[in-house]
């Protein structure tokens, strides 16, 4: 079912002419009694989001607008590729933007200050996993059994000596 709701949602978008308004009447699939789709088309990405009737449609586009301009500076000119091998970075900054249905925050500079704080946290939680296999590397680049080898013991004495010796 999710399936045939993305495929007929990319149909009714994708058929549209990019000088025509950003607002459609949902499909046959989501109930399009209420629920209306408000997209952005950029270069190659459609954004696309399914509001029922009491959403603003402009602020929609806004939220979108603000979305996009984020996803672009994390990703630095953010295109499909970001978007397929980094999707749960961009949950997190959607996260960051709306959660359960609430518009949490549009202050472009306040998510990214987030999504810096999150990365920053991500790193040092990197190093400290990472701590196990380095020790691990630097025993395995050790020659213990050359500095065995290394080790000088005093001269014991042989068991001849003794067996004299008692």
């Amino acid at each position: 079912m999710q399936q045939q709701i993305v495929r007929e949602t990319f149909q009714l978008v994708s058929k549209r002419d990019d000088n025509v308004c950003n607002f459609l009447e949902g499909g046959t699939l989501i109930d399009g009694n209420d629920y209306r789709l408000i997209y952005r088309h950029y270069a190659t990405l459609y954004f696309i989001f399914c509001v029922d009737s009491s959403e603003s449609e402009l602020g929609i586009l806004d939220l979108i607008q603000v979305f996009v301009e984020t996803l672009d500076r994390c990703f630095e000119n953010v295109c499909e590729l970001d978007l397929i091998f980094h999707v749960d970075r961009v949950h997190h900054i959607l996260g960051e933007i709306v959660m359960g249905g609430m518009v949490l925050e549009t202050n472009m500079n306040e998510i990214l200050q987030r999504i810096q704080e999150q990365d920053k946290i991500q790193k040092q939680e990197a190093g400290i996993t990472a701590a196990p296999a380095r020790a691990v590397s630097a025993v395995k680049n050790m020659n213990i059994s050359q500095q065995l080898k290394d080790i000088k013991l005093p001269d014991l004495p042989s068991l001849s000596n003794l067996k004299n010796a008692f």
